[in-house]
């Protein structure tokens, strides 16, 4: 008997070593060794456990970034799908930061380490990792409740099923067989197994694809979430304005108005300045007497003639005609949700500059992904109605919550808990925390703050919103696959124990030896990692 279940145990462990693959994966991608850069430019080989903050090292094509760090020098692309998800390579050059266990695949990078050991991104996705693997979800909980009930239950019937058989005349050891067949083979190995192997594979799975789940409880809750709540900027949109759009009036070019545009933004700081100012090819041309007008717009001289640039409530002020065609195509491009600015001089409009903030790639087919799932969206933002309808319609989401402060957004998100839905948020920023928070499940976009990554359950780090179609669909398909581990392992030692008990006998049938019901009580357990290792093959795209 302890040979068989040995050998059962044996089975088990090699099963469950392939659940923990996701994680001993993670663990290999940083390399042993660093090229430090000492004087004069040359480098000297050590093992990255020696690197410190601020050592500069260097990587070649083709090797793994040992720490985190910023590109002090040299250009190349870096696969870093082992971190987002994202299969496609990422251009990176001086100024941009690189993350340790990614790989440069063509260029030489110098670079200064930012963070080291455990501060680093891999680290710390490994330690969230691991403890999203060992923690217990909801439905864990119960399991450990009923094995707590079952456990006394199966003494009893053992020692019931041994007196009957020993008082109804059978020898003593027939009888001791009834007790111990009954007591191994309802060993309930498999039901603690149940849940674990399932919340391994299915977070592990889950990392591979960029997707992190902070507990088991998070992957369970995000299953039972019926409204999906999105932000716009950052989530849904690209969270960058760009200009899509320059009119000009007849006789002057729409580059004329750019740099023009450009010139009078030159040194403003905030983001439709700096749409402008990309936008435009042409040197800027110098300018004089600038004034802010609060609410309005600018105003400067360019080459001694007064401009203006602002919204519509500068052409008013300024008594501008307002049946212009330029006008008219303005109105139009409202109505699409962009925002129009307007340039003009004391007395003629001269152009008209649209600015939106556009779609990210994916968005309209995630949230389809989303409603193909059951889903309900909503569109929760601090932006304009007319804005964020044009952007709602665009992605079809039918509800939207718009001109809604920071403080209020997790207002919304209880409101609509009151009614009995089941929300999950997404979001990118400080002005999220709360609503993330007050959410059933919080979810950031990984390019996110840090605020808004720490008051999240799920962190999704490629910052494509199809992930979390993908955690959707993961979370719901590990869920089943518990529920069925649990509805074998009960299902099995109900028909188990019956076998055990002797009832065969009664009829002329064999007496179930104590070495089988050991075998059929490993092998159980081995069947639920195997059927929990079938997350694996699940298609996530």
């Amino acid at each position: 008997i302890i040979a068989l279940v040995m050998l059962g145990k044996y089975f088990e462990d090699l099963s469950k070593q392939k659940t923990n693959f996701a994680l001993t994966s993670l663990l290999t991608l940083v390399p042993k060794k660093a090229l430090l850069v000492v004087a004069k430019g040359q480098t000297k080989e050590v093992p990255v456990a020696e690197l410190k903050v601020g050592d500069t090292f260097l990587v070649q094509a083709g090797q793994s970034i040992p720490v985190d760090g910023i590109v002090l020098a040299g250009e190349t692309t870096v696969d870093e799908s082992m971190l987002t998800g994202e299969s496609l390579p990422v251009a990176k050059s001086s100024g941009d930061l690189v993350s340790a266990g990614t790989v440069s695949q063509v260029g030489q990078l110098t670079c200064r380490a930012t963070r080291i050991g455990s501060q680093t991104a891999l680290s710390q996705i490994i330690a969230l990792v691991a403890k999203a693997q060992g923690s217990k979800a909801p439905i864990a909980r119960l399991a450990d409740r009923i094995a707590g009930y079952f456990v006394p239950v199966i003494m009893g019937i053992a020692t019931l099923g041994a007196l009957a058989w020993f008082l109804t005349g059978h020898s003593l050891g027939f009888s001791l067989t009834i007790f111990v067949s009954v007591l191994v083979i309802a060993c309930p190995c498999a039901l603690g197994l149940a849940t674990p192997t399932a919340i391994m594979v299915g977070t592990g799975k889950a990392a591979k694809a960029g997707i992190l789940f902070k507990n088991g409880t998070a992957l369970e809750q995000l299953s039972q979430v019926t409204t999906v709540v999105l932000d716009k900027t950052g989530t849904i949109t690209q969270g960058k304005p760009t200009v899509t759009d320059v009119l000009a009036k007849p006789g002057l070019k729409r580059a004329t108005i750019l740099q023009l545009a450009a010139s009078l933004e030159f040194y403003a700081k905030h983001p439709l300045a700096q749409a402008i100012l990309q936008a435009s090819t042409a040197e800027t041309l110098p300018v004089s007497d600038f004034e802010t007008l609060p609410g309005r717009g600018l105003t400067a001289k360019v080459n001694g003639l007064t401009y203006f640039l602002g919204n519509d409530k500068l052409l008013v002020k300024q008594k501008l005609s307002t049946e212009t065609p330029l006008l008219k195509q303005a109105q139009a491009l409202t109505q699409g949700g962009k925002t129009v600015m307007f340039l003009s001089t004391e007395k003629d409009l001269l152009g008209v500059i649209a600015v939106q903030d556009p779609l990210k790639q994916d968005s309209r087919h995630a949230i389809a992904q989303l409603h193909k799932l059951g889903t309900k969206t909503v569109m929760l933002t601090g932006d304009n109605e007319k804005t964020a309808r044009a952007i709602a319609k665009q992605v079809q989401i039918s509800e939207v919550i718009s001109d809604v402060l920071p403080a209020d957004k997790a207002r919304v998100v209880l409101e609509l808990q009151a009614k009995g839905q089941k929300v999950a948020m997404v979001g990118d920023g400080i002005n999220d925390a709360p609503a993330l928070a007050n959410a059933d499940v919080g979810v950031a976009i990984g390019n996110g703050t840090d605020v808004a990554i720490d008051s999240a359950d799920v962190v999704l780090m490629n910052s494509d919103l199809s992930s979390l179609a993908q955690a959707l669909l993961l979370s719901h398909k590990t869920l089943v696959n518990i529920k069925e581990n649990l509805f074998w392992a009960f299902f099995y030692n109900c028909l188990g124990i019956p076998v055990a008990l002797g009832v065969l006998t009664l009829f002329g049938g064999p007496l179930l030896d104590p070495m089988l019901a050991a075998l059929c009580m490993s092998f159980s357990s081995v069947s639920v990692v195997l059927n929990a290792l079938r997350l694996n093959r699940v298609k996530l795209n």
